[in-house]
């Protein structure tokens, strides 16, 4: 009994991300609260349901340390941050990472933990990329309410497109590890590959430059976890697919811009969405001749991987930062395939600002949430930010020294745990420590944190390698 309650537990956790994102990323008030007060709920179930999930290895206790520190400082710079209700926002949120990563390493425990976030988080994103979707495919039965900040990109139910295209993202590199894993039964493998091309149509829709990097470096970080050859034809296959499905909404203007008549719009949705079931059908088929074929020796050496994720994050820090936006503040505009070849950005400006603010006050900071005041007063472009488009720069610019420590011991014990269970259990933990790796990536260049439904991946995530960990090193106690 204890064990059906806590795997509804975990179920409805991990379901807390998905139901965020149709209000609108959980980014305001309302549903934040909400989504908090049952996440901590569930921490308490879990303190019932698994009373011994208490933290006893040093990856996992530096890993809540660090998030709790960033917590309580957040909470003190209410005290001399100049916007309190900013500051108290920036709380509300560190709050509910707090209460999600601590359920998930009560609740993701067992054999069973880190097989189900997964096919969870990576089904739920679907479901997300799948709604927004229905717009242009179906326009004439579903009605998207589109910003005119979009410009047609896709946006809904987030309300951001780069939010939209990250946890399309996550979810298409948590669903390429699905359909490689063997040990999955095969309709799920194949509900899994397919899942992969309407996601990847839902990446490029975006036109988020981030997003495709957060996709090359997650496909990359398979490869180089699971050093399996199957995994890599799978990610041949699965990325194929979405880019063959890609093209043809790239061909049709209407659709991909959500701008024509309503007749037309129709017409090309209805090619679009023929489009991605032919090539849905034609990915699957091949992966049964292909791809999913018994593994052969693993890869022998990952080093040439490695320097081509560097290369790409590298390269994708560069496109983000080095251009100077356009002559009015802002990069190439709307639904525009030239939007992906450009290297247009704002965020070395904000980045700007940021270093000038942690070299004011490098200890503590201004406080959360002082960016956007800040960015006011100094900014020399026509851009209303409200963040630093960057996790990292915007803890050091708002937290200081403090702030970057905590959120240094918070990813460092992350990642502890990730290798030590890489060593035990590869083939189950490689999809979400890929995942956490893209995520890592696009959150030092886009305000993800700020955005429940994307970060709260991340987060649950997060937790299954820390209760793996946990395990594994009992285990390994217990034998001795």
């Amino acid at each position: 009994m204890a064990g059906a309650l806590r795997l509804s537990a975990a179920a409805l956790l991990l379901a807390v991300p998905t139901a965020l994102a149709f209000f609108s990323g959980g980014y305001f008030a309302e549903p934040r609260l909400i989504a908090g007060a049952v996440i901590w709920a569930l921490v308490i179930a879990a303190a019932w349901l698994v009373p011994q999930a208490w933290l006893r290895q040093r990856p996992g206790q530096w890993a809540l340390l660090g998030l709790v520190l960033l917590t309580v400082l957040v909470g003190l710079s209410i005290l001399w941050a100049p916007l309190r209700s900013s500051a108290q926002a920036d709380l509300q949120r560190l709050l509910l990472y707090l209460g999600a990563f601590l359920a998930s390493i009560a609740l993701l425990r067992g054999r069973s933990g880190l097989r189900l976030v997964e096919p969870v988080l990576g089904f739920g994103a679907l479901l997300v990329t799948l709604y927004a979707l229905a717009a242009r495919v179906l326009p004439g039965f579903v009605h998207e309410a589109a910003s005119q900040s979009a410009a047609g990109r896709l946006e809904q139910p987030l309300t951001y497109w780069n939010a939209s295209g990250m946890l399309a993202a996550a979810g298409l590199i948590l669903l390429l590890r699905v359909a490689a894993d063997p040990s999955r039964v095969g309709w799920l493998r194949s509900l899994a590959l397919g899942a992969v091309v309407p996601l990847g149509v839902g990446v490029y829709l975006t036109f988020s430059r981030g997003a495709l990097v957060a996709v090359a470096v997650g496909a990359i970080l398979l490869i180089v976890f699971c050093r399996e050859r199957r995994q890599m034809r799978v990610i041949v296959v699965g990325v194929g697919g979405a880019v063959a499905a890609s093209i043809v909404a790239a061909l049709l203007p209407a659709a991909r811009t959500l701008q024509g008549s309503l007749s037309t719009r129709e017409r090309e949705g209805l090619i679009l969405l023929a489009g991605i079931l032919i090539v849905v059908a034609a990915t699957i088929f091949l992966a049964r001749r292909w791809a999913d074929r018994a593994s052969e020796r693993p890869l022998s050496s990952s080093r040439v991987l490695v320097a081509s994720l560097a290369a790409v994050v590298v390269l994708g820090f560069i496109a983000a930062a080095a251009g100077n936006g356009s002559s009015a503040g802002q990069p190439r505009f709307g639904a525009d395939t030239r939007r992906l070849a450009s290297f247009e950005s704002n965020r070395y400006a904000y980045w700007k600002v940021a270093g000038g603010m942690f070299a004011a006050a490098p200890f503590v900071g201004d406080g959360a949430g002082s960016f956007r005041v800040v960015w006011r007063r100094e900014r020399t472009i026509l851009d209303p930010a409200l963040d630093a488009h960057s996790l990292y720069i915007e803890t050091a610019a708002e937290l200081g020294l403090l702030g970057l420590l905590s959120l240094a011991l918070f990813i460092g014990g992350v990642a502890w745990s990730g290798r030590n269970v890489l060593r035990g259990r590869r083939a189950e933990v490689s999809g979400s420590l890929a995942a956490l790796g893209a995520l890592a990536v696009h959150a030092g260049l886009d305000w993800d944190w700020e955005m429940p439904a994307v970060a709260l991946v991340g987060l649950l995530l997060a937790g299954a390698v820390v209760a793996a960990n946990e395990e594994l090193s009992n285990a390994a106690s217990s034998q001795r």
